[in-house]
């Protein structure tokens, strides 16, 4: 395809040579007036796709394109099924079109590779099938990740190859959200409050991070400065085209186009298959409800992705409350997502054993009406069922059949959940750490009690302890350094007991100490003494703690009084003990808990951090009392923002050099919120983001506690994708307590298909239901121990694709996979490459053969795509996974690159 577009292009070229030429010169000329050509004036320069999405928004659509003197063409998506029929325009504009089939993309990609150029904005393609969306976002080189609350600045990026974006006229105040860009696009603008992509650009698009055309989004001349410079970009780029060959050359519609008639009572009704979306617009009968669903121009900004803000996922099953679109559509797509769990799960055990899989010996959920009525008796017929309940909930909606779409919905899940692979073992190398709380170890009472302990997390497999060690300022060991040990310890060494009984099971023991949180009245009462009691290490230094700005040493609404970390006899005091603990005891990791200030709020006046060392370290380097800076003071308030979050991040540096000189291998591990960075900062200090790039922290562990799966991925997805963490790997924390056995295992499931090393339990005192204690040690229990990915990440990744080609090998054999005999000969050509690099690299990790793998890495990941690019269209989710994998392979190759130095 590639050389027949470029055949087509010389030919032409040279039939043109003159009149090009003086085309070029004259495009030039007008560039530098931020104009169009004067041919514009007599053909289109551009086509513009008209979509029910962008109906209501037509007028400013068009508006914008005359201000910008763009002569154009309107094409109706829904005219659209091939590629002639995206037209013979060189550049394309698709304004906050969320919506195209997966015909539509194949042939707008296709149309791309005969030179086309796309123009687009807002949450393109964000409505559409999973696989149609990870096309679109190959075609533009990112996708649309999530919005802000308010207007942010648009600012020039400083990258060299983006200097068509660098122009005053180009930045204002926009109403957008974060475009994410793929690992090799560059974002040619910013937003300036925390620098993410605001608009990226690729060698055949431009994507705009906001809905363009929309008056409360930014000014109509601000959104014409911006086409014209995209325009202006696209046909002054060295393979720009003035027509695509074999495209249409008619255009449907004049210049200035007519804004689409519309009924306000039409629905959008969606038939989901096992492989796309279809959306069509119907016209209810006079039998429909009246259901006034939100235009599209007034979505969450966020789509069906993060529609779950306004949608509740807990149903209640006899509920007759009106069911929206927004409810319709994050139901389907939940539904859908379970869906592909399960078979994820389900292909992993049949690979392993060769097609045998059991499942859950529950009963299966019987639906809750005739439609689809049948029972589940094996994972297929469960998978099945669940579709055919996608495709009826709109119609159910749609005739007032609120009741009867919940349970459907709910006997859908269940079912499902009922099917996942829980008899087998078929996990990977993976981190499955879990929190042993001091509760836990009280209650042990002795090192025969904790060793009952010991076996059952062993036989649930997991790998990594953290054991709680210092709490709310006691020490659960003999302490030589701490003022007291914790009462309910004494007479034992649980510290010493726990590392000898870890370590002859195979698992390693990280050391939990809490930081910066000092006390605890839940634990005074325990103890029955005074709840105001501040912790033995602040009742012997008053002079360490933190206060809010009442001078309170416990914040508001909270139980715990703080140190002051810029107290510096505090921080060598912690040092002090985190050394006597590395050096004492032979633990495996240290794991950070409360390295943070307590929370704030400001608008309420609850700020906190006036310690007395602090007040004084402020005031000689700004000349000012914090206590007298309000959040009013803008910049003097970022200051005092400022410097108490660098007495977290230079503690946490201080912790990590320190104990890694007395320790080298020691494991650096912090417990952190997953609040978004800024908001993270305002109220805790907690910069996390930095201690990975630095590489001071191994793992950052989220506490993305949650109830449910959708809720749990909406916490977890933003830094499991996020490039600010370096090579540290990433552990999502899971809350055991009311969590469902099943949903559990569902949580489990989803890190398994992300690009994630492993989980963290909160906590052993929750792991005490047997069925799930059961289910553990049947998935991923085994007397044989894996290597663990931060100890040893190279044989990790080689163990970890292995399981990946029983997979592929598995769906090759079956024919699942819709490949022909030569790409199926390639695809096995190329997977063998990697896989004998990644063998290599795991039996001797030399620089050499680090090249080598990562050369090898990167170049199959390139053509993966290209491989799977049919089967991701009829199985995107699982084409997902496997793309999830091999970025987790790639994951701990660089983790692996910068402990093994």
């Amino acid at each position: 395809m590639a050389n027949q577009v470029k055949g087509i292009r010389k030919v032409k070229l040279k039939s043109i040579q003159t009149g090009l030429f003086f085309v070029k010169c004259q495009f030039l000329v007008c560039s530098l007036f931020n104009i169009l050509p004067a041919t514009a004036a007599t053909e289109p320069v551009i086509s513009v796709i008209q979509s029910p999405e962008n109906a209501n928004q037509w007028k400013g659509i068009t508006t914008r394109l005359e201000q910008a003197g763009v002569n154009y063409c309107v094409i109706p998506l829904n005219s659209i099924r091939n590629t002639a029929d995206w037209g013979s325009r060189s550049v394309l504009l698709l304004p906050n079109v969320e919506t195209l089939t997966p015909s539509q993309a194949i042939s707008l990609e296709e149309w791309v590779d005969k030179g086309g150029k796309v123009i687009a904005s807002g949450p393109v393609g964000s409505l559409s099938a999973p696989g149609v969306r990870e096309l679109i976002k190959t075609l533009l080189g990112g996708y649309w990740g999530f919005s802000f609350d308010s207007p942010q600045k648009l600012q020039p990026s400083q990258d060299k190859l983006q200097r068509w974006a660098d122009n005053k006229n180009l930045i204002g105040e926009v109403r957008g959200g974060v475009v994410v860009p793929n690992s090799t696009t560059q974002a040619a603008a910013l937003w300036n409050q925390d620098n993410s992509a605001a608009v990226l650009a690729t060698s055949r698009s431009t994507f705009f991070g906001w809905r363009w055309g929309v008056d409360s989004a930014a000014n109509p001349s601000l959104d014409s400065a911006w086409l014209q410079a995209a325009l202006n970009r696209h046909a002054s780029s060295p393979d720009a085209v003035k027509s695509i060959p074999g495209g249409a050359t008619e255009c449907n519609n004049s210049a200035v186009a007519q804004t689409p008639a519309t009924n306000s009572n039409t629905l959008t009704q969606i038939n989901r298959n096992s492989t796309s979306f279809n959306i069509t617009a119907v016209i209810p009968d006079n039998s429909s409800p009246n259901i006034n669903f939100k235009r599209s121009d007034e979505l969450s900004d966020e789509a069906i992705d993060n529609l779950q803000d306004e949608v509740r996922l807990d149903i209640e099953p006899n509920s007759r409350k009106p069911i929206s679109r927004n409810e319709t559509l994050v139901l389907q797509q939940e539904l859908l997502k379970l869906i592909g769990r399960v078979e994820s799960a389900n292909l992993a055990v049949a690979a392993i054993n060769n097609g045998s899989t059991q499942t859950a010996k529950a009963q299966p959920a019987q639906f809750a009406s005739s439609q689809p009525g049948a029972l589940a008796f094996n994972s297929q017929q469960a998978v099945s069922q669940a579709k055919e309940v996608v495709q009826q909930l709109p119609q159910l909606v749609a005739n007032r059949k609120y009741v009867e779409a919940r349970k459907q919905w709910l006997a859908a899940k269940n079912s499902l959940w009922n099917h996942f692979p829980v008899n087998q073992r078929f996990a990977q190398p993976e981190i499955r750490a879990i929190w042993l709380d001091r509760g836990t170890i009280v209650k042990a009472k002795n090192e025969q009690g904790l060793a009952q302990v010991f076996d059952r997390l062993s036989q649930a497999g997991i790998n990594t302890v953290f054991f709680e060690t210092v709490n709310a300022g006691y020490t659960v060991y003999p302490s030589q350094v701490a003022p007291q040990q914790n009462p309910l310890t004494r007479n034992w060494d649980p510290l010493k007991s726990a590392v000898k009984l870890a370590h002859d099971r195979g698992m390693e023991l990280h050391a939990w100490v809490w930081v910066f949180a000092a006390g605890n009245q839940r634990h005074n009462t325990i103890l029955g003494i005074d709840s105001n009691y501040p912790g033995p290490v602040l009742a012997a230094h008053p002079d360490w703690a933190g206060y809010d700005r009442q001078g309170k040493m416990i914040p508001e609404g909270q139980n715990k009084p703080f140190f002051d970390p810029a107290n510096p006899q505090l921080r060598q005091y912690l040092l002090n003990q985190y050394e006597e603990i590395v050096t004492r005891y032979n633990v495996d990791g240290l794991h950070l808990d409360y390295i943070r200030y307590p929370f704030q709020d400001h608008q309420r006046n609850r700020s906190y951090g006036y310690g007395k060392a602090a007040r004084s370290q402020f005031q000689q380097r700004y000349g000012i009392d914090p206590l007298s800076i309000s959040p009013s003071q803008g910049d003097m308030w970022q200051n005092w923002t400022a410097f108490r979050t660098q007495q977290i991040d230079s503690f946490v540096a201080q912790v990590s050099q320190k104990m890694r000189q007395k320790k080298p291998d020691l494991i650096m591990s912090v417990a952190v919120f997953p609040l978004p960075e800024q908001e993270r900062i305002s109220k805790l200090q907690q910069h996390w983001e930095v201690w990975a790039q630095r590489g001071d922290i191994d793992l950052i562990v989220p506490m993305t506690y949650a109830l449910d799966t959708p809720t749990f991925s909406r916490l977890a997805q933003p830094w499991i994708l996020s490039k600010k963490l370096g090579s540290t790997l990433l552990v999502p924390g899971i809350r055991l307590l009311n969590l469902p056995t099943l949903g559990a295992f569902d949580q489990v499931q989803l890190i398994r298909d992300l690009q994630v090393g492993g989980y963290a339990l909160f906590a052993a005192e929750n792991l005490q239901n047997q069925q799930l204690q059961q289910i553990f040690s049947s998935t991923q229990g085994s007397t044989e121990r894996e290597p663990i990915p931060y100890r040893q990440p190279y044989k990790t990744a080689a163990l970890r694709y292995a399981s990946l080609q029983k997979e592929w090998k598995f769906t090759l054999q079956n024919k699942q996979l819709k490949m022909s005999a030569s790409r199926i000969s390639e695809f096995n050509s190329q997977a063998e490459v990697l896989e004998n690099a990644l063998n290599q690299l795991a039996k001797s990790p030399s620089p050499a053969n680090l090249q080598t793998t990562k050369a090898s890495l990167i170049r199959f990941q390139f053509q993966f795509r290209t491989l799977m690019q049919q089967n991701a269209l009829d199985n995107p989710y699982q084409v997902g996974v496997w793309e999830n994998r091999l970025a987790m392979i790639e994951r701990l190759i660089q983790f692996g690159e910068r402990v093994k130095k």
